[in-house]
This record gives C-alpha cells, sequence and structure tokens, in this order.
C-alpha cells in the first residue's frame, strides 16, 4: 500500500496559509476594532445620516457641490469666544440645526459668501436653527468686526477663534480642505452634510434644502 502520509514539501503550503489566514483574520479584527472606535460609528448620529439621504435629492443649482454624509459622523465640540471673548462651544448650540461656517477676511469667497449667510440668518434663525460664523483670522482682531459693521451684516452672530483650531479640528477629520467651509450639523452634534467652497445660502434652493432638513421644525419659517 502506498504511504498515505503527506510528505514534508506537501505540508509547508498548508502551514503558510494557515499562518496567513490567521494573520488576515487578526488583521481584520483589529481594523474592525479601530472602526468601531471611530467617530463615523457614533450611534447617536444615524438619524442625521437619515436627514442628509432625505435632502439629497435637493442638493442641486446654488447648493449642488453639498456632500451628504454617508455614515454616522459627530464632529468635535469644537470650542471658540463670542463678541464678548467668552468662550463658546459647539455643545452650547445642542437641540438646534446648525450650518458652522468658517471664514477669514483674507478669504475672497468668505467675504463674497457673508451677505448670503447674513441673510439666511435673517430668515431662518430661531429655536431651531442658527449660523455659527466663526471667523479664524489669526491677526488684528478689530479687523473682521469692522469688515462686518462696514458691510452691514447686522444679524449674524460674532464668533472667532484666533488660533484657528476649528479649523485644525474640523481638517483632522476630513471636514475642511479649504475656505470657506460649511457644516450642517444636526441637534445632536451629527454632520448632515459638508461643503467646501461658497454657496448662495439665501437661495430658493438652499432655503428649500435647510427647510427640509429641519422638517416640523421649519413650518414657520
Amino acid at each position: 500500500m502506498l504511504d498515505q502520509k503527506p510528505s514534508a514539501t506537501r505540508r509547508i503550503p498548508i502551514v503558510i496559509a494557515t499562518v496567513v489566514v490567521g494573520g488576515l483574520a487578526g488583521f481584520a479584527a483589529l481594523y474592525g476594532l479601530g472602526l468601531s472606535r471611530a467617530p463615523s460609528g457614533d450611534p447617536a448620529c444615524r438619524a442625521a445620516v437619515a436627514t442628509a439621504r432625505k435632502i439629497a435629492p435637493l442638493a442641486h443649482g446654488e447648493v449642488a457641490a453639498l456632500t451628504m454624509a454617508s455614515a454616522p459622523l459627530k464632529l468635535p465640540d469644537l470650542t471658540f469666544e463670542d463678541a464678548e471673548g467668552k468662550p463658546k462651544k459647539l455643545s452650547d448650540f445642542r437641540g438646534k440645526t446648525l450650518l458652522v461656517n468658517l471664514w477669514a477676511t483674507w478669504c475672497v469667497p468668505c467675504r463674497k459668501e457673508m451677505p448670503a449667510l447674513d441673510q439666511l440668518q435673517t430668515k431662518l434663525s430661531g429655536p431651531n436653527f442658527e449660523v455659527v460664523a466663526i471667523n479664524i483670522d489669526t491677526r488684528d482682531p478689530e479687523k473682521p468686526k469692522n469688515f462686518l459693521k462696514d458691510a452691514n451684516l447686522t444679524r449674524l452672530g460674532y464668533f472667532t477663534d484666533q488660533k484657528a483650531k476649528v479649523f485644525q479640528d474640523l481638517k483632522s477629520i476630513g471636514r475642511a480642505l479649504g475656505m470657506p467651509t460649511s457644516v450642517l450639523v444636526d441637534p445632536q452634534g451629527c454632520e448632515i452634510a459638508t461643503i467646501a467652497g461658497p454657496a448662495e445660502w439665501a437661495s430658493e434652493d438652499a432655503l428649500k434644502l435647510l427647510r427640509a432638513a429641519l422638517g416640523p421644525a421649519a413650518a414657520s419659517l
């Protein structure tokens, strides 16, 4: 009878395959663990993704450049200051849908966008919505204030971060690649949509999309 035991040369590929499979399984386990810890897995933000899906068909015309959230993502608790120099955090606005905008006076598209943001604040601001426009000029704190005053942009609240850390915090999660940057944030602090670059926020396209994001809360707006 022939010897049925596998030879040493036949066993080597089997051993190697076992090691490779085991290694891949271990890598997959670690990768899965990493994903489960990522901010994009926050279950509290599933409603924001559902909102993003609902309003996606309205992202056209003046707001066609919006990128809708495809996975749950809770934003960092951004820190900045108000007009009196008092500390503020993104979490201070919980319960409201926000359009968080980063702008600077040295950014030409930012300056052009500000009147539309001021008009948006006029049209939609209230207990359920607010534009949070954060200036990130790192020099001459009076310059952005004077810009808003000279342009008669009086409805926007003045918020500032002279260290521009808010930009770095959003950049660290891939949500700030240039200026201006705007993020539509749900009442739990979760991303609904993001746009890199300016938009006509007071246009009918924008207003229709934002009212849809607010849902029943926009009935009186």
